[in-house]
C-alpha cells in the first residue's frame, strides 16, 4: 500500500550517463536486480553513519576519491554484517565490472540493499555483469528504479530541468526505500544524475546541503540502515557554462538538486511499509533548527502517535505527550500551540477551548495530514515527514526473510 498516486514520470536521457540492468537471481527472478551506471564527469556522495555500515559503503567511500566512472548496485542482499568476507566480495564485484568495461577496480562504486548478514552471491553477479554491460543505454531510468527495489511497492523517480545562461540542464533522480528508514545522511539508496558541469568539491557541498533538508527530514520507523547512500553524478555534457561557487547559476542548480531530493524523500515516506497516511510535522517558533527537528522527530518516532493516525483516532494527547518529552529545556507550556491542519487542539497548556472532536476527526480521516507545533521560543522552523504504523508494517517485517 502507498499513499497517493505515484506513477513513474517521463525521464529524458542524460547525456554522458548510461544505464544497464539485468536479473542476476540474487533473491528473486521476477524483475531485474542488478544495475550499472556508466558516466563521465564528477561524482559526489553521502553515506550512512551506522557504525555497522555495509562493506560496499566502506568501499564506495574509499573509491569516491578515485574519479569513479561506474556505479554497481544490487538488490536482494545488503552485504552488511558480513565481516572481512563481505569486503572481499565487494572488491571482487568491483574488479569484475572493471574487467568487463576495461576500467579500474577503484573507479567502481558498489552499493547493495536487501537482507543483512548473508554472504553476497558473487558468482551470480559476476555471471550477470556481461549482460548488464551489454544493456547500457542512456534511456533506461524506469528499469533502473525497479532494479533497486526491495519491499518498495512502486519505482520512485523524478526529473527536473533548469536553464543556466540560456542553456538547458537536466536532473534525473531515482530512489528506493520503504522500511528501515530514519536516514542519518541520505535514504536507503538514491542516485541522481545531471548533465551540468561542476567541480567535485562544489557538487559535494551541494549534495550535503540538499541531503540535510530532504533525506535527513524523513522517517518511517526510526531505524537507520547499514547501507544508506546518495550519489550525484554530473556528466558535464550540457552546453551550459561550468557552475561556480557564489554565483546565480549555483543558486539555481542547488535549489533544483534540493527540490529533486525532497521529492525522492517524500516518495519514500509515501511508500513506507504498510503506510496508509502521510504526515507532515511542522515545528515552528523554535529556538533553532536543531530544536525544531528534535521535536518533530520525537513526534514522528512515537509508535503511539503513528498507530493513532492509522486508526484515524484524534487522540491528541499522544502528540502533546511527545512534544513534552522531546527534551527541550525550559519549555513555556502556555506559549505552545498544536494543530491538526488548521484545527487548534492545544493552547495555553491544555486542550484548546474551541476544539471539537468532530473537527479533529475530519482531519484524521484524511490520507495526508499536517501536524503543526508552535513552540513560542524563536523564529526557527523545520518540517519532518513520516507515515503511520499499520498492521501491514508488522506483517511485512515479520515475514521479511521468508
Amino acid at each position: 500500500m502507498a499513499v497517493g498516486q505515484n506513477r513513474f514520470p517521463l525521464m529524458p536521457p542524460i547525456s554522458g550517463v548510461q544505464i544497464g540492468t539485468t536479473n542476476a537471481g540474487i533473491k528473486q527472478t521476477v524483475r531485474d536486480d542488478l544495475l550499472i551506471f556508466q558516466f563521465t564527469g564528477t561524482c559526489a556522495g553521502v553515506f550512512t553513519q551506522n557504525a555497522f555500515c555495509a562493506a560496499p559503503v566502506h568501499l564506495a567511500k574509499a573509491h569516491l576519491t578515485e574519479s569513479p566512472r561506474w556505479l554497481l548496485i544490487n538488490s536482494g542482499n545488503a552485504n552488511a554484517g558480513t565481516g572481512e568476507q563481505g569486503m572481499r566480495d565487494a572488491m571482487k564485484t568491483c574488479a569484475d565490472l572493471a574487467r568487463f568495461t576495461d576500467g579500474k577496480r577503484e573507479q567502481v562504486l558498489p552499493f547493495s540493499t536487501g537482507v543483512i548478514g548473508q554472504p553476497l552471491p558473487v558468482e551470480k553477479i559476476e555471471n550477470s555483469l556481461p549482460q548488464a554491460v551489454a544493456n547500457l543505454i542512456e534511456d533506461n531510468w524506469e528499469k533502473a528504479a525497479q532494479a533497486i527495489m526491495t519491499t518498495d511497492t512502486f519505482p520512485k523517480g523524478v526529473s527536473k530541468t533548469i536553464v543556466l545562461d540560456g542553456e538547458t540542464v537536466t536532473i534525473n533522480g531515482i530512489s528506493k526505500g520503504a522500511g528501515m528508514i530514519q536516514p542519518n545522511m541520505a535514504t536507503m539508496l538514491s542516485f541522481i544524475a545531471t548533465d551540468a558541469k561542476i567541480s567535485q568539491p562544489l557538487l559535494q557541498n551541494c549534495l550535503a546541503m540538499a541531503t540535510e533538508l530532504s533525506f535527513n527530514r524523513i522517517t518511517v520507523d526510526g531505524d537507520t540502515s547499514t547501507n544508506d547512500a546518495c550519489i550525484v553524478m554530473a556528466s558535464g555534457c550540457s552546453n551550459a557554462p561550468e557552475i561556480v561557487a557564489d554565483s546565480e547559476n549555483y543558486r539555481i542548480f542547488a535549489a533544483a538538486i534540493l527540490d529533486v531530493s525532497k521529492t525522492l524523500a517524500e516518495l519514500i515516506v509515501r511508500d513506507g511499509e504498510g503506510a496508509t497516511k502521510l504526515m507532515r510535522i511542522v515545528v515552528s517558533e523554535a529556538a533553532n533548527d536543531a530544536e525544531a527537528v528534535q521535536v518533530a522527530k520525537t513526534i514522528a518516532h512515537s509508535p503511539l502517535v503513528k498507530t493513532a493516525f492509522f486508526a484515524s483516532d484524534p487522540n491528541w494527547g499522544r502528540i502533546l505527550a511527545a512534544v513534552g518529552r522531546a527534551g527541550v529545556e525550559k519549555m513555556e507550556l502556555e506559549k505552545i500551540r498544536i494543530y491538526l491542519d488548521d484545527v487548534c487542539i492545544v493552547r495555553e497548556g491544555g486542550r484548546a477551548n474551541d476544539y471539537t472532536e468532530e473537527a479533529g476527526q475530519a482531519v484524521m480521516n484524511q490520507a495526508e495530514i499536517m501536524i503543526v507545533v508552535k513552540l513560542g521560543r524563536g523564529d526557527a522552523s523545520q518540517t519532518v515527514l513520516t507515515c503511520d504504523f499499520s498492521y501491514d508494517y508488522v506483517k511485512i517485517n515479520a515475514e521479511y526473510r521468508t
